[in-house]
């Protein structure tokens, strides 16, 4: 499960941005998660309980991990029909040529995070 690596790398991330700004208890994470990232918002919300747990001098009791899903979007390069792929290489469904570019659904990102000093 590498969501669990994934989910290190963010806290350590928002760990050190937090200790420059003076924040020591963390409230809220918000990610960005697509469609197509490889990346699972069931994985990521049980590896933030674990570390939640692990670590409860930075986390509040009630610290939460909320997930923005971003839509998978893909185009044909071949007949330009827009469509949603089910994984990154995915058949374009008119013409069925597995051409299809991904134009969204790839993000992972930190949206934000809040806490208190």
């Amino acid at each position: 499960m590498h969501e669990m690596a994934l989910m290190g790398d963010i806290l350590n991330v928002i760990h050190e941005d937090a200790g420059k700004k003076g924040i020591s208890k963390i409230q809220k994470v918000e990610l960005i998660v697509g469609d197509v990232s490889n990346a699972l918002p069931d994985a990521l919300h049980m590896a933030f309980e674990i570390f939640k747990e692990q670590n409860k001098v930075f986390f509040e009791d009630s610290a939460a991990l909320v997930i923005h899903r971003e839509e998978a979007k893909a185009e044909c390069v071949v007949c330009g029909k827009e469509y949603i792929p089910d994984q990154k290489l995915a058949f374009c469904p008119v013409c069925r040529m597995p051409s299809g570019k991904i134009i969204s659904g790839e993000t992972f990102q930190i949206l934000s995070y809040e806490g208190r000093q």
